[in-house]
């Protein structure tokens, strides 16, 4: 996703990428209040330790922290940990429920952007990585680096 695109990327969940292994992503719209689109375009969001549930064939985004809009009257403002509902298409969904219900399987939002106006969420299917896979990654991202620098060097 490059700024060209017509993306503007307001948040980063990065963590999630070394936290878990990602099988599969979607894009999801989410249903928001207006304050909140407006902490958003700000980029007051927080997605650390967001996830994503399935209940009753509709998808809820829990535990993203988005502050309160601070030009908004406190009576119209919203909550900032409140649940979300996602939009995705029927067939998505049904397929999201058998999955989520397979041992150690659980939705992640990775990315939060603004796509032709409209707030997207970047959520996947992930299942969690043990201590050694964690290990691992951080050996082949430190062995990467090191070549990159090696290369940069020789000429």
């Amino acid at each position: 996703m490059a700024e060209g695109d017509g993306y503007k990327l307001i948040s980063d969940n990065r963590q999630a990428r070394y936290q878990y292994e990602i099988l599969e992503t979607y894009e999801a719209g989410i249903a928001l209040r207006g304050s909140e689109v407006k902490s958003i375009r700000a980029g007051k969001v927080n997605l650390r330790d967001g996830f994503a549930q399935v209940r009753d064939s509709e998808v809820w985004l829990h535990n993203v922290h988005i502050s309160p809009h601070s030009g908004t009257n406190q009576a119209y403002n919203h909550e900032a940990k409140r649940s979300r509902k996602l939009l995705l298409h029927r067939d998505e969904i049904r397929k999201l429920i058998g999955k989520t219900e397979q041992k150690g399987l659980t939705l992640v939002p990775l990315k939060m952007y603004l796509k032709r106006g409209y707030v997207k969420v970047n959520l996947a299917l992930v299942r969690g990585k043990k201590l050694h896979d964690k290990r691992e990654s951080l050996k082949r991202k430190q062995e990467k680096r090191e070549i990159e620098r090696a290369l940069k060097g020789s000429y």
